[in-house]
């Protein structure tokens, strides 16, 4: 079984998928264990003193200004959690739920929290049995972190609340721990509050988005290929020469990808033969500078995430020489900006893999194929409903794109006056990895059919390839109008589980 040790430096995004998504074990490093014992002699030491220090000996927010004493600590502590764990609606899934943990105890093994090391190897314990607390979709502002998510998290640690076991059932949460010999933690001074304060959930979902978003990527320049080939476009316009002149390296990635896609296939180049036109239209044409443009937009969220995965976000944070300091880092700008740019992208991407599946079908622009695709246009509808579809997920995703980070509304009595909704950011923004997902395979499903239509010329190597996994992994071909539905689904699980990638790569190599 995969092991991930978390030291005092950060993880990297493969640690978090790996805790994630998968069934890596987590361990603590001995420097992880030391540098937690460091900073905890500290924040006992300020606790024993009687100036009041936040987040040790005061209250929290707006309250900060009362200073509590020492027989009252702990309860402060177990009541922030409890008081904060104030989410509402739907759960949240189990794969951000593990993110969101794991990178709170990223932050706590970092040393600048103050946090014991029984609590931070209590949060390694319940994730390591696959305990997921359970949270709820509502109650994150993306600033003093993601406050709710976090608490209903803490309030598993404590023994209370409620949290799905690894079998799948939602139990009290003092039931499962006591069911894997876990002891349920007695907060103390400022690790109620350590474990609330951090952009974590939004930082989570952020990191598995682009690892959906690099495989959806890839998707998109091979059903741009196939709906090029299938339309009997040009692929001169792919060549490395046009796009070393504007040298963005997506756009460049994407143009390479496409080519080698069509590489051998006998029906790119014929655009003047029946019908001459001097060029394709922009959705085929210019495919590489959209997918190119919100590939580059990925690589600066992922140099946002890289510094993010090596932050310690807390509030206030332990300082190498001894000082417990208030500071902004919580903040969640940073985060959230990159996730709403990213649904910006997502969205465009999505809109012109739509367009060029509307000229497959239209009889008028789609250079000889069918009306529809249908095999008998006027008695079958063909792909007709399957475009609105489409065109539904894409108005959507256009939704979508509207940036949470510029809104902000003001909480704790004004103290908290500006907020980054980060973590509204970041569901948004997972909804719409998910309507990509749908857009592209509904525009697999047409290209392929539409390749299929195609009689006296064979597609490129690659293309043949893509339909023949595709039709083994249940996507149907052509013929008589049937239930759609099924197909559909097929295609959506074809592309979501990497096969698409998979089928072309097995030809050409690994794209970029």
């Amino acid at each position: 079984m995969h092991t991930v040790v978390v030291g005092t430096s950060g993880v990297s995004a493969s640690d978090v998928l790996a805790v994630a998504r998968g069934a890596a074990r987590i361990e603590l490093s001995e420097e992880a264990v030391a540098a937690l014992a460091a900073a905890r002699e500290i924040v006992d030491a300020l606790a024993a003193k009687p100036d009041p220090v936040y987040g040790v000996s005061t209250g929290f927010g707006a309250l900060a200004t009362r200073h509590i004493s020492p027989e009252l600590r702990a309860q402060l502590q177990r009541n922030i959690v409890r008081s904060h764990a104030a989410g509402m609606g739907p759960r949240v899934e189990r794969e951000v739920v593990r993110a969101l943990m794991f990178l709170r105890l990223k932050t706590v093994c970092s040393g600048h929290t103050g946090v014991r090391p029984e609590v931070a190897r209590t949060m390694a314990d319940v994730l390591n049995a696959g305990i997921t607390p359970v949270v709820h979709e509502y109650g994150s502002l993306g600033c003093s972190g993601d406050l709710a998510p976090l608490s209903h998290c803490a309030l598993t640690l404590m023994g209370e609340g409620e949290a799905e076991g690894p079998d799948g059932v939602v139990r009290p949460a003092g039931e499962l721990l006591a069911a894997h010999g876990i002891q349920p933690v007695e907060l103390r001074e400022k690790e109620g509050l350590a474990l609330l304060n951090g952009t974590d959930g939004m930082l989570g979902m952020l990191v598995m988005a682009l690892a959906d978003l690099d495989t959806l990527y890839k998707s998109a320049d091979i059903t741009a290929a196939l709906s090029l080939e299938a339309l009997l476009g040009t692929d001169k316009v792919l060549a490395p020469e046009l796009h070393a002149i504007r040298p963005h390296p997506g756009q460049g990635a994407a143009a390479a990808n496409m080519l080698a896609v069509l590489k051998g296939s006998q029906l790119t180049g014929h655009h003047q033969d029946d019908a001459p036109r001097v060029q394709d239209a922009y959705s085929v044409r210019c495919a590489p500078q959209v997918a190119g443009a919100g590939r580059d937009t990925m690589a600066h969220a992922r140099l946002v995430a890289e510094r993010e995965l090596a932050s310690a976000v807390d509030n206030p944070v332990v300082l190498p020489d001894g000082r417990v300091e208030s500071n902004g880092n919580f903040h969640g700008a940073p985060v959230a900006y990159v996730l709403d740019f990213l649904a910006v992208a997502a969205a465009d991407l999505g809109s012109i893999a739509e367009r060029r599946t509307d000229r497959l079908l239209d009889k008028n622009r789609s250079h000889g194929l069918p009306p529809f695709l249908a095999d008998d246009a006027g008695v079958d509808s063909g792909l007709m409903i399957a475009q609105y579809t489409q065109a539904a997920l894409v108005s959507e995703m256009k939704r979508l794109a509207v940036p949470a980070s510029a809104d902000s509304i003001p909480s704790s009595a004004m103290q908290e006056d500006h907020v980054s909704m980060g973590w509204s950011a970041a569901r948004k923004l997972r909804t719409a990895v998910d309507n990509l997902t749908r857009i592209i395979a509904i525009e697999l499903y047409a290209a392929t059919r539409a390749l299929e239509l195609r009689e006296g010329l064979s597609p490129a190597p690659a293309s043949r390839a893509v339909i023949e996994a595709a039709r083994a992994a249940g996507v149907q071909g052509p013929g008589p109008d049937r239930f759609l539905a099924p197909d559909l689904a097929a295609a959506d699980a074809f592309v979501r589980g990497g096969h698409l990638v998979a089928a072309v790569e097995s030809v050409t190599g690994p794209l970029r």
